[in-house]
């Protein structure tokens, strides 16, 4: 048998089946800095539509988190999608470089170091040289991603221009009447020493200590008014006792004693305090029990009854809750509208403390003073003081844990107290645009696009029921709020002072205002036709960090020449509506009088197999394990294969992140690559300036396949516009398995290899694989960023370096209404055909299909499906040797026969073919290999 291997067209590709992505794609990032890339991008859209995505800033500390991965590879992927559309897509990065995460680290390891004395110029010179250093760490992590951008000129929160147009939007929002200051309860962790944001605030379950006080009534010594506290560390503030009147409530003897407790959850506290025989004396309705004094049951002073009924609930405890109005926004509203002093006996350590609020003889016992609040092993210096105290004068009835959702610090991981102090804040209920500044939000958000559409309901639910905002942080890393005191305290803050003081942070940095002192800092932003008092001191607070971050609708849409005011889309993780986004737009809406966003994308958070979520914060100061790290994943995967994984997940949803999972993805991008790979090694000889066939001469299969193509390139662009990214990587890989791996890939081989190299059949066939290799590295190159641009290297006749630089143009492609007809009733046939074909095959009356043949009988109206193109069709579809077709005029379908092939076997091709040996100079081929072989030179 003579050898023909060297006569077949085989495929040839420099293009390697084994991706190595850990190691290529460090070389092909070389690449795209040394040609710059995003820059030509950039310069080859220009002009075009523009599409602007803002970056949310991640925090500029720690090693890339892999849910910080998720986020910016899929920011990359909306604007590598957009650019391919032909758009103009800058994509401008930012780090949020202020703010409590990185003075916490910075200080404690100073402390660690011996420096506790150091002063706040000393402790921001640390803080910043923190933040740049882990800026350019996460920068060349995202860069390893294959994210694409202004690397060279991010965003940076602690830039002064900057801080000096952050400050400037501050004027603005002060100059509207927004922004006063104020004494009511904020969140404080006692470990930052600094009152917190909302969305610092974190909820975790919690065990607290419940318990039931005995509070003498005034005036009928042995009654009690029994109330209830899960803060017990609270009841040195408690000014007033709050009941619901609504409710009923009944006075119950027990023993020599009387209490009076909410009628409903009277069998609940009998219970709890195992009353063996208790009496109702008489009940009476809340309304009554408004005219009451109470005795403190440890500090002398009196209280009030006061009706709390929007607080007060019967589901637990003993229908009276304990008032403090300087711990709880609840308690502080009832005391404001009834009079009573913001009491807050704690000092900025979290210990308890005297203050100048109450007379010295209503103040607590001397004893109880310096002791912390703050839980070490699950109780706290402050509350065992205060239960001893009533335990002491026999006021301490009932006691036991109580398991609830409490607020946590989201840095030090420590339970808040709610602190009433002097903060500045932005007024939610105060007027702006004939309405109240939280309505104007909540319309703003109406004309937004919200993607999922829960996120509406989300970001409602945050900004209706917000307090007004406290932007005032007891911190020394962060932008000043420029104000200043009086002698008397008085505070002074007004617009023109600010936008003086951003003028001089924008010359000279905001450590200025650090460093000079205030006479000398007034004496520079001191309006000149100023009237009022005349400062003696200055703020020594500085703003929220969300002020921070909400700003970049004014320090970067508004400042960078490649952005717009209002962005396309916000795209961050859904935490997010009580943080950034809504920052964000109450800012923006505040200073610019619009949202900074027209639509806002959320994704889910990563978590475990146990669905538990993964953080950076989880770990504690930003400690984590590196396999939660986008490098541990990179370094294992290639960064492809983490796109993918990314693109695969439905990212609306909280995602499942581990190695198995990745694993699955991994197997998918291998048939990618195959499926990439095998195209491009049947083109290795194809010109398409010389060779491409016109769409009108394409044999049936290939316009086949192009129709089939064309559909995906319909739903994928879809998929892409509507951010629905794993249905792009389904609708692909299901293509590259079914279509053309099972399919066209496996039935045009025998053309390509043995068909004369410049046969029509197979030029057509190279066209159309020409055609989809251009498509689906266009398609893919928003995701496999990295692979899509080495395959295109290969791919003659590109016009662009790089498919980055290419515009994704979808061309339709249709089938006459007779092809489709004829293509579904093929597939019909193959179907029932594969199902004999595996039946002889089983009992090896054959072996391969070739060695078969097909006879398909039907009725005469089934004919013109089997003209000669539609049965070398079928013949393909099954490759099998030959397909004969009968006409049954009386059959009402059509049916299938397999014989074994006749003929011989041809030695080159493998078909089995009547001619075998018709030419007697190569007696062992068919005529249509022997054809071939006489067109090769030296025949």
């Amino acid at each position: 048998m003579t050898d023909y291997k060297s006569t077949l067209n085989l495929p040839q590709t420099g293009f390697s089946m084994k991706a190595d992505l850990v190691a290529r794609e460090p070389e092909r990032l070389a690449r795209w800095e040394a040609q710059n890339l995003y820059k030509k991008i950039q310069a080859r859209r220009a002009g075009a539509k523009r599409f602007v995505l803002h970056d949310g800033p991640p925090f500029a500390n720690g090693d890339v988190h892999i849910g910080t991965a998720l986020n910016k590879i899929l920011k990359d992927i909306i604007i590598r999608y957009r650019s391919a559309r032909g758009q103009d897509a800058p994509y401008v990065p930012g780090w949020d470089c202020h703010g409590l995460p990185i003075e916490f680290k910075v200080t404690q390891e100073m402390r660690k170091a011996g420096q506790t004395t150091a002063d706040p110029a000393v402790i921001r010179s640390a803080c910043e040289a923190s933040a740049r250093k882990f800026i350019d760490l996460q920068r060349g992590q995202f860069k390893r991603l294959g994210v694409l951008g202004e690397w060279e000129n991010p965003y940076l929160t602690l830039d002064r221009q900057y801080e000096a147009d952050e400050l400037r939007l501050f004027a603005d929002i002060v100059e509207k009447g927004l922004v006063y200051r104020g004494k009511k309860p904020v969140y404080w962790s006692i470990p930052a020493r600094s009152a917190l944001a909302e969305a610092e605030v974190e909820y975790h379950d919690h065990t607290s200590q419940s318990i039931f006080v005995k509070f003498p009534v005034v005036g009928q010594p042995g009654n009690f008014v029994l109330i209830w506290t899960t803060t017990p560390w609270t009841l040195p503030a408690n000014l007033a006792v709050a009941y619901n009147s609504t409710f009923t409530y009944s006075l119950v003897r027990v023993g020599a004693e009387q209490y009076w407790i909410l009628s409903s959850l009277l069998p609940s506290v009998a219970e709890k305090c195992k009353w063996a025989n208790y009496e109702t004396v008489r009940t009476a309705t809340g309304g009554e029990l408004a005219s009451l004094r109470y005795d403190h049951p440890f500090c002398r002073r009196v209280g009030k009854l006061l009706a709390g009924d929007a607080f007060v609930e019967s589901s637990a405890g003993t229908g009276f809750v304990h008032v403090a109005p300087g711990h709880g926004l609840e308690d502080y509203n009832l005391g404001r509208q009834n009079g009573l002093p913001i009491y807050s006996p704690v000092d900025d350590d979290g210990c308890l403390a005297w203050t100048n609020e109450l007379p010295e003889e209503e103040q607590m016992p001397r004893e109880m003073i310096g002791k912390s609040i703050l839980e070490k092993h699950g109780k706290s210096d402050a509350n065992v003081a205060v239960l001893h105290e009533l335990r002491a004068r026999n006021a301490l009835l009932h006691e036991e844990n109580y398991h609830h959702s409490y607020p946590f610090c989201w840095r030090s991981k420590t339970p808040i107290i709610f602190r009433a102090m002097n903060q500045w804040f932005i007024g939610m209920e105060r007027p702006l645009g004939g309405q109240s500044f939280r309505q104007a939000a909540l319309s703003e958000i109406d004309r937004v696009s919200w993607i999922p559409e829960w996120g509406v309901n989300r970001i409602k639910g945050a900004v209706g029921t917000r307090p007004d905002w406290c932007i005032s942080r007891q911190r020394s890393w962060g932008v000043p709020i420029p104000a200043f005191y009086a002698a008397d305290g008085e505070a002074i803050l007004g617009a023109q002072i600010v936008r003086n003081v951003a003028d001089l942070i924008e010359k000279h940095g905001s450590n200025i205002w650090f460093q000079k002192p205030a006479a000398e800092l007034w004496a520079a932003v001191r309006p000149a036709n100023w009237s009022g008092p005349e400062a003696s001191a200055k703020s020594n607070d500085t703003l929220d960090v969300w002020i921070d971050s909400g700003s970049s609708s004014r320090s970067v849409l508004m400042r960078r020449p490649e952005l717009a005011p209002q962005a396309d889309v916000y795209l961050e993780g859904s935490d997010q509506h009580r943080g950034w986004f809504q920052s964000s737009l109450l800012l923006s809406l505040a200073g610019n009088g619009a949202a900074p966003f027209r639509s806002v994308l959320t994704h889910g958070f990563m978590v475990d197999a146990e669905r538990e979520k993964i953080s950076k914060s989880k770990q504690g100061q930003g400690a984590y394990e590196k396999p939660q790290t986008a490098e541990a994943y990179v370094s294992k995967y290639g960064a492809d294969v983490v796109r993918l994984w990314v693109a695969s997940q439905d990212y609306r949803s909280d995602i499942v992140v581990s190695n198995e999972r990745i694993n699955k993805v991994a197997e998918t991008y291998r048939n990618l690559r195959n499926a990439l790979r095998y195209e491009l090694s049947n083109l290795y000889d194809f010109d398409p300036a010389r060779h491409a066939v016109p769409d009108e001469k394409l044999t049936g299969i290939d316009r086949w396949i192009l129709a089939r193509f064309s559909a995906l390139e319909t739903e994928v662009a879809a998929a892409y516009d509507h951010y629905e990214f794993h249905v792009v990587y389904q609708k692909i890989s299901q293509f590259a398995t079914v279509e053309l791996s099972a399919i066209y890939h496996d039935l045009v081989k025998d053309r390509l290899y043995t068909d004369s190299a410049n046969s029509r059949r197979r030029r057509s066939t190279q066209t159309t694989l020409h055609r989809m290799l251009r498509g689906l590295c266009e398609m893919l190159s928003p995701i496999l960023a990295f692979t899509a641009d080495e395959t295109w290297e290969f791919i003659p006749g590109v016009e662009t370096s790089s498919v980055h630089l290419a515009v994704w143009e979808p061309v339709g492609f249709e089938l006459r209404r007779e092809e489709c007809e004829r293509w579904a009733r093929l597939f019909e046939i193959r179907d029932s055909a594969l199902l004999q074909l595996e039946k002889e095959r089983q009992a090896k009356n054959i072996g391969k299909a070739l060695d078969a043949r097909l006879i398909v009988s039907g009725a005469p109206e089934y004919s013109r499906v089997f003209d000669d193109e539609g049965r070398e069709s079928l013949r393909e579809l099954l490759n099998v040797s030959e397909v004969v077709v009968r006409d049954q005029r009386d059959a009402a379908n059509i049916s299938v026969e397999v014989a074994k092939a006749e003929g011989q076997k041809c030695e080159r091709c493998w078909h089995w073919e009547r001619d075998v040996g018709a030419d007697t100079r190569f007696p062992g081929l068919c005529g249509r290999c022997a054809a071939v072989i006489r067109e090769l030179p030296g025949n």
